[in-house]
């Protein structure tokens, strides 16, 4: 089975799969929109099937920085899980979009029912958080940290 670092789905038990598809419903955003804000709630999230979007962080002052973009297969969204369920970032598309989306609340709600399914969501997300704060880190040592130390990150 082959799984993109950040995506959901391939990384599910077929069976938690196909039951979280049955939950989706199909969305499209157009290029440069705003698809939310750090700070409020998160209620939703997506995975993407077509075209880009860019994780950010407000910086007072200035523009949002990006710190990560997204693509196909992978999950946007990921405060939804864990309390208090508001966004730690923003996200923008870069491209027209096209995404599965999901409702926070009746995803949290089968994981809380099904053991078996709630686990498997939630180590998959726990897994793609700790690859995000992985790479946010070497983009940091990358900009930041002595020259050529994020080749040295493991």
């Amino acid at each position: 089975m082959t799984t993109t670092t950040t995506g959901l789905l391939d990384a599910l038990p077929p069976e938690t799969r196909g039951r979280l598809l049955e939950l989706a419903r199909d969305v499209s955003f157009p290029a440069r929109s705003r698809i939310f804000e750090e700070g409020h709630r998160a209620d939703r999230f997506w995975i993407i099937r077509t075209g880009s979007v860019a994780l950010d962080l407000h910086v007072p002052g200035r523009q949002p920085a990006v710190v990560e973009t997204l693509g196909p297969g992978d999950l946007l969204g990921c405060s939804w899980l864990f309390p208090p369920y508001s966004w730690h970032l923003g996200a923008r598309t870069q491209s027209p979009v096209r995404a599965d989306e999901f409702d926070a609340t009746v995803v949290r709600a089968l994981c809380e029912a099904d053991a078996v399914f709630g686990r498997a969501v939630a180590r998959r997300v726990a897994q793609i958080v700790a690859h995000r704060l992985q790479g946010a880190r070497t983009r940091l040592l990358d900009l930041y940290g002595p020259q050529g130390s994020a080749s040295t990150v493991r």
